[in-house]
């Protein structure tokens, strides 16, 4: 019988992710042309919540251990609360096919955040492929114009990048947290805590923003609050769980494509020169960040392994 780590599931459930995760940034910057940033993020938290109120008896239970609010407090801090907020303005500020390429640092930052939080080695190429990547990212950034899709570039891939240092503690602590806890849980429990931190956003907003909106702005944020919420995260999650975390974050490389290609296709969004030059320093710089140790497992949590997946830990 094979090991569930190398089984297709985690790998189909790792490829559902992705393509959802791509499709978001296009998705969000249309909902944003009706939606204020952090009444969109109620939006879909509140839409996916509602869908796990009416399925929370067929979840699996949970078996917390003591001390463990403190890593599911921190969990919801980094996601959706920071996240969201970041993302959310980042969107009114860069395209859609830039933020989608800040996306592939995620893995390098999980890296450096296992050796902050976890004391595990951080290789020297490790290291260096971060800074390559962090200097492409200047670089997308610098060499981006004012435009309609990106007012202001630099700012909005500044905080595009804070997003995802966020979703790397998220991915960190979800690893720690999945022996105890079923995956789809845990994203229930993000929605939940979601919805109530930014309801004060939909209260704030004007009325007429909402009467306003048009059906395109409303499909768009109830595809991220039941496409992207529930089954991105609940994918990711469930994959998380069975395989090595090193393996499941390096697969979010694949979602700077798929939001490049999304954003040509569906935002006619364009890239300069400089801008695919530094497209490739940081896909060089995440190629040269897989070091061997990265990809066999990566970070090593001190909570027990879920069954079937390797203690080995490496996360938007």
């Amino acid at each position: 019988m094979p090991n569930r780590s190398t089984s297709a599931i985690p790998t189909l459930c790792l490829a559902g992710a992705v393509i959802l995760w791509g499709s978001s940034f296009v998705a969000a910057k249309q909902a944003l042309t009706a939606f204020a940033p952090l009444a969109l993020v109620f939006v879909r938290m509140a839409l996916a919540a509602a869908v796990f109120a009416c399925a929370g008896p067929l979840l699996r239970p949970s078996r917390p251990a003591p001390g463990d609010w403190k890593w599911l407090a921190l969990l919801c801090l980094f996601q959706p609360c920071l996240y969201f907020i970041f993302e959310a303005h980042a969107l009114t500020l860069t395209t859609a096919s830039q933020a989608g390429v800040i996306s592939s640092l995620v893995p390098l930052l999980v890296t450096v955040g296992a050796r902050v939080f976890f004391a595990e080695p951080l290789s020297s190429r490790t290291a260096a492929g971060l800074v390559l990547c962090l200097a492409g990212v200047a670089g997308l950034s610098l060499g981006a114009g004012s435009e309609a899709e990106a007012p202001h570039p630099v700012l909005g891939n500044v905080l595009e990048l804070a997003a995802m240092a966020c979703a790397a503690g998220y991915m960190l602590v979800v690893k720690h947290l999945c022996a105890r806890h079923d995956t789809w849980r845990l994203t229930a429990l993000q929605c939940y805590a979601g919805a109530i931190f930014f309801f004060p956003a939909a209260l704030a907003a004007p009325a007429d923003m909402w009467r306003a909106a048009s059906a395109p702005a409303w499909a768009s944020a109830a595809y991220l609050g039941l496409g992207v919420t529930i089954g991105a995260f609940g994918l990711y999650n469930m994959a998380m769980a069975r395989m090595p975390a090193g393996r499941a974050s390096m697969a979010i490389n694949l979602v700077p494509p798929a939001a490049l290609a999304a954003g040509v296709v569906c935002r006619g969004d364009m890239l300069t020169p400089g801008q695919m030059l530094a497209c490739a320093v940081i896909a060089a710089g995440v190629l040269l960040g897989r070091s061997p140790d990265a990809s066999r497992g990566g970070v090593r949590t001190k909570s027990r392994p879920a069954q079937g997946a390797s203690s080995a830990h490496r996360v938007p």
